[in-house]
């Protein structure tokens, strides 16, 4: 009995605290969970951005009331097919013409295409919302 109340005694003066020990592998246990979410944040990230497609519209041109020429470059990871949506737009952003338009695989980084789109009214602008890897 003795022995234990001297213990105690020289724990409350050294502030030594029992448990510890548990409060060391709580801490390494978040620390744990910690790391594997930045790991895992990290790898969506990584993942996300090698299977992504940069669009960029170079110009396009309005050939006759009743088609327009948009011209357009593409970066994407190399040696991959790509396809595109390419549509026309009037006045008012309404889609007069539109072409889903594919591309076979290319050891070029950045590509550049000039696509035609038939259109139902006069166009006034073309553009490319939407490429992707098939």
């Amino acid at each position: 009995m003795t022995l234990t109340r001297t213990q105690q005694e020289l724990d409350d003066r050294y502030g030594r605290a029992r448990g510890s020990r548990g409060r060391r592998w709580a801490w390494i246990g978040v620390g744990a969970v910690a790391v594997a979410v930045v790991g895992y944040l990290g790898w969506t990230t990584v993942a996300q951005t090698t299977d992504a497609v940069d669009i960029d519209v170079t110009g396009f041109h309005l050939v006759d009331e009743h088609r327009v020429t948009v011209d357009f470059q593409v970066t994407l990871r190399q040696g991959e097919p790509v396809t595109c949506i390419i549509e026309a737009q009037d006045t008012e952003h309404g889609i007069v013409g539109w072409r889903v338009v594919e591309y076979p695989a290319d050891p070029a980084h950045t590509r550049r295409f000039s696509e035609t789109v038939p259109t139902t009214a006069e166009a006034t602008t073309g553009l490319v919302p939407s490429c992707w890897i098939p």
